[in-house]
């Protein structure tokens, strides 16, 4: 993935002309409240216009559907053969000579264009990636519509955000609000969509961006549910609630879902380079050799692995399939998707990744049943526990995979299993699979895009971990300035902390109290002449980088308890803050120097 054909510059506000002290900063103030409700606002747009946008896109694939593989379900016949593999042709040569940007499934292209290209996303690149899968997975392609339906939704917002010339920060924001709108309105659930943004794309939040974010999945899902109905993704039928020995069945379940999720993604790194390194002539061809084995793998008797799948996820909650028949399912749609996908056909792995994790979670499930007839889950339990246990292991996004099977259930009593089984498919795949598969894809395309996987294991710093004891000598502002003096003697630091009623600190320098003492001021307390400015109070938990806020104009930091500002606990130097990130011995920093 390279840079875009073409990229538009970002258009940034104008910065203001400076005018009288105090004016321009409230002008700058109004200016950037003014966006702030102009960006909510326009998140609301946002949300109604992917809306729609995906709407149609999911009737262009029912529609491509039924013109390339019949109205039968499952599909029969020499279609299954010929559908896949001719449109994965057209499609090749669609995205070769027309829409270079589109393959792969759009969750690292939105990435890239809010870390890298300042929110631009090509227009061209939604029409696109449109056209090209719901050609593919109408025709049977193993791929999902989320990840276009999330890409086609951060294009608009990008084109939206460019048209009004909003400010460089919130055009790179836009692109995430209006991925969060595509994602919603695909997967009928806006919980799950602001989650996985939050935790998988932007990786951080503010108050604003989340209200952005969940006001375009809201009204996303609104406008989808309008013109598509409100019935839920799966149909899910009454079952029993497990009982506490059960546990042991679905941790089993987080085992399998494990090791599928890293077979899948090995697969997946493995060929995919590969295939991009033969000759470029070949990429007109992939698509289509990829089509034909999925089409036989479909004519053989195994038509359900084409496409999303979604009805047959349905039926497995429904006990329509043995379950060394829903193992085989798994398995070949695991195979199929692998090839869909590493061929370069757009598409996304979300609907694969669900299909996939119902149907283990079900085989697993009902072999578990006939070894231990006293168990008393359903199917359907075991399939809802599957799907969040393969979108934790294969797409190691852990907090959206529990509230996305309970926002799809609408049943929070199967919260613990869930819980249980995503954590051991998690940590499983994450010690087998270092890198999480978006952040694998990335990098195979020589990019390297935050890691929000990594960034949350990373450790933090505190003030605590770099603070240098409290000093011998503190002084108050009651003092006067003759005794100020003589306590400072016996201070071997240039500064001193000056502790400030009812509450605060400042900074003072010997040579000051020295010079007051020698002006004849020995009779002033402290509180005459101290400067009005006080030195912001920090406290032991407060991560490290927040002293560099203040470091430069107080070079002596201090550091209070929470229930007792009065109370010091420490003191902090920019020598300090570097022995710490240079991870130094633990000998003394030097005193400080005023500037």
């Amino acid at each position: 993935m390279s840079a875009p054909d073409n990229p538009v510059p970002v258009v940034a506000a104008k910065p203001e002309v400076a005018g009288p002290v105090g004016g321009s900063n409230v002008r700058v103030l109004r200016r950037a409240f003014a966006e702030d409700r102009l960006f909510l606002l326009l998140a609301v747009v946002i949300g109604v216009l992917s809306g729609l946008s995906v709407v149609c896109f999911r009737i262009a694939i029912d529609w491509s559907r039924l013109y390339l593989l019949g109205s039968e379900v499952p599909p029969t016949g020499w279609r299954l053969l010929l559908a896949p593999a001719l449109v994965g042709l057209l499609v090749a040569a669609i995205v070769m000579l027309a829409f270079p940007r589109v393959r792969g499934s759009g969750v690292n292209q939105t990435k890239a264009a809010l870390y890298i290209y300042n929110g631009y996303i090509p227009f061209r690149t939604v029409i696109g990636k449109f056209i090209c899968s719901a050609l593919a997975i109408g025709a049977g392609h193993s791929l999902g519509p989320e990840d276009p339906a999330l890409q086609i939704g951060a294009g608009i917002a990008s084109a939206l955000g460019r048209r009004l010339h909003l400010s460089r920060e919130k055009v790179r924001l836009i692109a995430p609000v209006g991925a969060a709108a595509g994602l919603a309105a695909a997967f009928n659930a806006p919980i799950s969509a602001v989650l996985f943004v939050i935790e998988e794309v932007i990786g951080r939040w503010s108050a604003g961006v989340l209200g952005a974010v969940v006001l375009s999945a809201v009204a996303s899902a609104v406008v989808e549910r309008w013109f598509l109905g409100f019935a839920p993704l799966f149909r899910i039928p009454a079952f029993q609630m497990f009982r506490p020995g059960e546990l042991l069945a679905y941790a089993m379940l987080g085992v399998a879902g494990g090791f599928a999720s890293v077979v899948f993604s090995k697969a997946i790194a493995f060929l995919r380079p590969r295939l991009k390194a033969m000759p470029h002539w070949t990429q007109f061809i992939q698509p289509g050799v990829a089509g034909l084995l999925i089409g036989f793998i479909g004519f053989i008797g195994f038509p359900q692995v084409m496409g999303a799948g979604y009805e047959y996820v349905d039926q497995a909650m429904h006990d329509q399939f043995t379950w060394q028949f829903l193992g085989i399912l798994a398995g070949l749609k695991i195979l199929s998707t692998t090839i869909s996908f590493v061929s370069g056909t757009p598409g996304g792995m979300f609907a694969p990744t669900l299909f996939i994790g119902a149907m283990l979670g079900a085989a697993v499930g009902g072999a578990e049943h006939v070894i231990f007839p006293q168990l008393n889950g359903s199917s359907a339990a075991y399939a809802l526990v599957g799907i969040g246990v393969l979108f934790a292991g294969f797409l190691r996004a852990p907090m959206t995979s529990v509230f996305m099977v309970l926002e799809v259930s609408g049943n929070y009593s199967i919260i613990v299993p869930v819980i249980i089984a995503n954590t051991i498919a998690y940590l499983i795949s994450r010690a087998l699979q270092p890198a999480p598969i978006f952040d694998l894809l990335s990098r195979q395309d020589g990019i390297d895009l935050p890691s929000m996987e990594e960034q949350r294991e990373l450790s933090v710093l505190r003030i605590e971990d770099a603070m240098r004891p409290p000093p011998t000598v503190v002084l108050s502002d009651d003092l006067t300035v003759g005794e100020a003096v003589k306590r400072a003697e016996h201070a071997g630091d240039e500064l001193l902390l000056v502790r400030r009623s009812p509450a605060g600190w400042s900074l003072v320098r010997k040579d000051e109290l020295a010079k007051m003492a020698r002006l004849g001021k020995h009779e002033l307390s402290l509180l005459t002449v101290l400067p009005p400015a006080r030195a912001p109070v920090l406290h032991p938990d407060h991560p490290l980088d927040t002293a560099l806020h203040y470091i430069y104009d107080f070079p002596l930091l201090p550091v209070a308890h929470r229930a007792d500002l009065q109370r010091l606990e420490g003191l902090l130097t920019m020598a300090d803050i570097l022995h710490a990130y240079r991870g130094a011995d633990d000998e003394p920093a030097p005193a400080p120097q005023m500037p």
